[in-house]
C-alpha cells in the first residue's frame, strides 16, 4: 500500500469545538464541572451525546386499551371533593375520584397533601401513573392542573450520579445544543447515509434529547444505533487487517493427495458442514498471512475430526501440531482418539501433562525439540519454559475460554508464526461472535453427524422424585450410567438449592447394595477429580453427583442418563452443555429437568430445552433471555458498552455496519480519499493507527 499521510495534524474545527471542556457550556462551573466528570461527562461532546436511557411517555391513553400495572397519562375533570388521610408519620394518602371519558376511576397521591388545596371540583387534571385495572385506581406519581395539564408528549430519562439531578442534566444539555448544537459535524459517509436514509447527525442528537413524536424517535435511534456498530466494527476490522498483513504466516503447502487418502480412512463421512469448516482451514494454512480462526460446532458435532485433518495437514507440510486443551481427562481422550486415526500414517502423537514425569517426561522432551514427535496434545504443561518444538506450524485450543490470553500466546510463540485454531463446544450466538471476536474468523459446524440419537429432554417438578429415582433405575439395571447435577457443593443459607454432598448421601441411600454412586465437585483436587472420573469412565462407579465441572471434557458413551436438579438456576448455555454429556453413544439419552420456576422467563428456559437439541438455536435464545453482559459472565465478557445499540435486537444493523466496514477497510479509497480522513483520525485516536504515515 502506498505511504499516505492521514492527516492527523490537520485541523477539524467542528471536531475540536466539541472536544472543548465541559465548562465552556455558559451555565456550567467549575463545581458542576467536577460532579459532572464522576458521570465521566468531560467535554462538550460527552454532555451532547449522554444520552436518554428511557423516555417517559405523558400522550394521553384510553384507559381500554391500557393494561394491568402498566404506566399511563390520562386527562379528566376532578368529580368528587379530595379526601385526605394522615396515617403512620409524615405519611399521607390523597384519594379523589376522576371522570375520565366515560370511566369513573380513583386516583391516589402519597405524600403529597398540599395538593389538597390545589385541585378543585369540576377542574381539569391530567394525571400519570400506574393504572390497577382491578380496582380502576390510578397510583399518581405526577399530576397537573387547568391549562398547563397537557404541554408534552415525551420526556427523556437519564442515568445521573451523586448531585446531578434528572432535571439537572436536561438544563445543561439544552444550554450545550444551544450553543454548540450548529458545531456537530456529520460523521458518516454520505453514500450509507443516502443508501440507509439515514438522518443527518445534528437532527439526530436533537431529537433524542428533545423529542418531538415516536416516529422521529425511531428515526434517530436508527441512525446512532448503525454509527455506533459502525465505528466498532470499522475498528475490528481494521485491527483485523493490519494484524493479519503484518503476521507473516508460513504458508504451509500440504499433500492433497496424502491428506485425501487420510480422510477416506476416517472411520465416518464428513459432514457437508465439516467439509466446508476443513476447506476454510485449509485455505488458511496455505495462505502467506497467519490462520487466526475461531471453529465453533456443538457437543457431537466433529471438532476433532476437523482438528486431526488439519493437523495431518501440517505434518504432511513438514511441520508439527500441538493442541493445548483444559483438563487431563480430556487431553487423554484426544490423545487416544488422535492416536488411533493419526498412528496408521506413521504420525507420531505424544500426551504431556503435569502426570507425565521423570525420565519419561525428558525423553518426550528431547523426542519433540529433534521432530520425532509430530502432534504433542497436552494441558497447560505445553506452555511450560522446557517444552521445545523444532518446527510448529498449527496451534489448536480446544474450549478456548477456559485459558486465559496470556497462555494462548506462550503456546503461540513456541514456533514461528504457526496458525492457530481456536475451538470452542460453547455455541456463541453469531451477533456475540461477530462482536466479541471480530478479530478472527469464526468458522461454524452447524450439522450434526447422520444417525445421531437426538437426547429426549424433560421438564418436571421436583416432588415427582420417586419416578425420577424408578427411570434410573430401570436405566442402571440396563448396564447404563446416570449424571445427577446440583448447583452447589454444600448446604447454603442463601439459596434454597440441592447440594451435591446431600444429594449424594440420598442416591447412595436409595442405590446402596446395587449401584456405586460417586462424588464430584470443585473442591476436590485433580488427583481426586481425575480418580473420580477414571471410575466413572471405566464403569466403577454407576451414578455419578456432581456439580458443574462435567460440563466440559468427559466422554463415557455408556452414560444415558442426567438429572438435572433446580435446573431453572442454570443458563440454557450451560444446560445445553451439561446434557451433551450424554447421547455420545449408541443408545437413546435423556436429560431430566427438576425444576420449579417462578418467574415466566424460567419457566421459558425450561420449555425451550425440552423443544430444541441445537445449541446455536439455544444460545440465541438464551442471548435474548439473559442479555450479552450475562451471557459470558459479568467479569469478563469481553463485549463493548453500546450507548444506543442493543446487539440483540438490533442484530441485522450490526450484521450490515460489518460487512461495510470490512468492505471499506479493504478498499483502496478508504486509505487515500478526504473523505475517508475523520475516520482515519477516529482509528489513529484508538491507537490502532500509528505514527503519522501509515504504509
Amino acid at each position: 500500500m502506498a505511504v499516505l499521510e492521514i492527516g492527523i495534524n490537520k485541523p477539524l474545527n467542528k471536531v475540536n469545538m466539541l472536544n472543548q471542556s465541559i465548562t465552556a457550556v455558559k451555565g456550567i462551573g467549575g463545581e458542576t464541572a467536577e460532579a459532572l466528570a464522576e458521570m465521566n461527562l468531560l467535554t462538550v461532546k460527552d454532555l451532547l451525546e449522554h444520552f436518554p436511557y428511557r423516555y417517559e411517555d405523558y400522550r394521553l391513553k384510553d384507559l381500554a386499551e391500557i393494561k394491568h400495572d402498566e404506566r399511563v397519562t390520562v386527562e379528566g375533570k376532578v368529580h368528587s371533593e379530595p379526601s385526605l388521610v394522615y396515617y403512620g408519620r409524615k405519611r399521607s394518602r390523597l384519594t379523589l375520584r376522576v371522570l375520565v371519558d366515560r370511566y369513573l376511576i380513583q386516583a391516589v397521591v402519597f405524600n403529597q397533601p398540599y395538593l389538597k388545596n390545589k385541585v378543585n371540583l369540576n377542574e381539569t387534571v391530567t394525571i400519570t401513573g400506574k393504572w390497577d385495572q382491578h380496582r380502576q385506581t390510578i397510583t399518581v406519581n405526577q399530576l397537573y392542573t387547568g391549562e398547563s395539564a397537557q404541554n408534552k408528549d415525551f420526556e427523556p430519562v437519564y442515568a445521573v450520579k451523586g448531585k446531578i439531578t434528572v432535571k439537572g442534566i436536561r438544563r445543561f444539555i439544552k444550554l450545550a445544543f444551544s450553543q454548540f448544537g450548529n458545531e456537530i459535524a456529520e460523521t458518516l459517509p454520505d453514500h450509507y447515509m443516502t443508501a440507509y436514509r439515514l438522518m443527518n447527525r445534528r437532527d439526530a442528537l436533537q431529537i433524542m434529547h428533545f423529542p418531538s413524536g415516536p416516529n422521529d424517535m425511531k428515526q434517530a435511534r436508527r441512525r446512532f444505533v448503525y454509527e455506533e456498530f459502525f465505528y466498532f466494527q470499522l475498528k475490528m476490522q481494521a485491527l483485523r487487517k493490519i494484524e493479519r498483513e503484518n503476521s507473516h504466516g508460513i504458508g504451509q503447502h500440504y499433500e492433497l493427495a496424502r491428506l485425501m487418502k487420510f480422510i477416506d480412512s476416517l472411520p465416518f463421512s464428513l459432514t457437508d458442514a465439516q467439509k466446508r469448516v476443513v476447506n476454510e482451514i485449509l485455505a488458511d494454512m496455505k495462505s502467506p498471512y497467519r490462520m487466526n480462526r475461531l471453529l465453533q460446532g456443538d457437543v457431537g458435532s466433529g471438532k476433532t475430526a476437523v482438528a486431526s485433518i488439519a493437523l495431518f495437514a501440517a505434518k504432511t507440510a513438514g511441520y508439527q501440531g500441538a493442541l493445548m486443551v483444559p483438563t487431563e481427562i480430556l487431553a487423554e481422550q484426544h490423545a487416544q482418539s488422535l492416536t488411533s486415526l493419526l498412528e496408521p500414517f506413521n504420525i507420531r502423537c505424544e500426551l504431556l501433562t503435569s502426570s507425565v514425569k521423570g525420565k519419561r517426561r525428558k525423553q518426550l522432551l528431547a523426542a519433540l525439540q529433534s521432530g520425532e514427535i509430530d502432534i504433542l496434545i497436552g494441558t497447560h504443561a505445553l506452555i511450560q519454559e522446557e517444552v521445545e518444538f523444532k518446527k510448529l506450524g498449527l496451534v489448536i485450543t480446544d474450549e478456548q475460554h477456559r485459558f486465559g490470553v496470556g497462555q494462548r500466546r506462550i503456546l503461540r510463540e513456541k514456533g514461528e508464526s504457526p496458525d492457530v485454531l481456536f475451538m470452542t463446544a460453547t455455541p456463541i450466538p453469531r451477533t456475540l461472535a461477530i462482536t466479541v471476536f471480530g478479530e478472527m474468523d469464526v468458522s461454524i459446524i452447524d450439522e450434526m453427524p447422520a444417525g445421531r440419537k437426538a437426547i429426549e429432554t424433560y421438564w418436571t417438578k421436583p416432588d415427582t422424585l420417586d419416578r425420577v429415582l424408578g427411570f434410573m433405575e430401570k436405566e442402571l439395571s440396563a448396564g447404563q450410567q446416570v449424571y445427577v447435577i446440583c448447583p452447589l457443593i454444600e448446604e447454603s443459607d442463601k439459596l434454597d438449592v440441592q447440594n451435591a454432598i446431600d444429594v449424594h448421601a440420598v442416591m447412595s441411600h436409595h442405590f446402596h447394595g446395587r449401584y456405586e454412586a460417586g462424588l464430584m465437585h470443585g473442591r476436590l483436587n485433580s488427583e481426586e477429580k481425575e480418580k473420580v472420573m477414571t471410575d466413572f469412565s471405566q464403569n466403577k462407579v454407576q451414578l455419578l453427583v456432581s456439580t458443574t465441572v462435567v460440563e466440559v471434557g468427559v466422554n463415557v458413551p455408556n452414560a444415558t442418563m442426567m438429572v438435572i436438579y433446580d435446573a431453572e438456576r442454570f443458563g440454557l448455555a450451560q444446560l445445553h452443555q451439561l446434557r451433551g454429556r450424554v447421547g455420545r453413544g449408541d443408545k437413546q439419552s435423556y436429560c431430566i429437568l427438576l425444576a420449579d420456576p417462578k418467574s415466566e422467563v424460567g419457566k421459558e428456559r425450561m420449555k425451550i430445552m425440552t423443544e430444541t437439541n441445537d445449541g446455536f438455536v439455544l444460545s440465541e435464545k438464551d442471548l435474548e433471555l439473559r442479555g450479552p453482559g450475562d451471557f459470558f459472565g459479568r467479569k469478563q465478557s469481553g463485549l463493548p458498552e453500546f450507548k444506543v445499540a442493543d446487539m440483540v435486537h438490533d442484530y441485522r444493523a450490526l450484521e450490515t455496519a460489518r460487512n461495510d466496514a470490512a468492505l471499506l477497510i479493504q478498499s483502496e479509497e478508504f486509505w487515500t480519499k478526504e473523505e475517508y480522513l475523520p475516520l482515519r483520525v477516529y482509528l489513529q485516536e484508538q491507537g490502532v493507527l500509528e505514527g503519522e504515515k501509515l504504509d
